[in-house]
């Protein structure tokens, strides 16, 4: 499960963590966004604290988006100590996230 967290700068947070980061780069208005947040949610209690799920609004944060290069709504990225290991366009089904994310974690 997604849990709002407060943190100093989004790059410390993502070099603090002890585990895998799946960064879900989001819109409120976007339904594909939307149709991704329950497979996020599933993956989430499927994985467990094996990897960290964190949820970035673009309209609230677009300076993020314009760094890590977003273009298109969902974006998942995986980063692991900082640095990105994976990138993820689009709305993607379960079975295939967990085959994605399952060799970093």
């Amino acid at each position: 499960m997604a849990t709002k967290k407060q943190f100093t700068s989004f790059e410390d947070m993502l070099r603090q963590s002890t585990r895998p980061v799946l960064v879900d780069f989001y819109a409120t208005w976007c339904g594909p966004c939307q149709m991704m947040a329950p497979i996020l949610e599933q993956a989430s209690a499927h994985l467990g604290n094996r990897l960290q799920i964190v949820k970035i609004d673009t309209d609230k944060y677009p300076q993020l988006a314009s760094k890590y290069q977003i273009t298109a709504l969902p974006s998942l990225v995986l980063f692991k100590e900082g640095r990105i290991l994976q990138r993820i366009e689009g709305v993607q089904p379960l079975a295939q996230l967990l085959q994605v994310v399952q060799p970093f974690l």
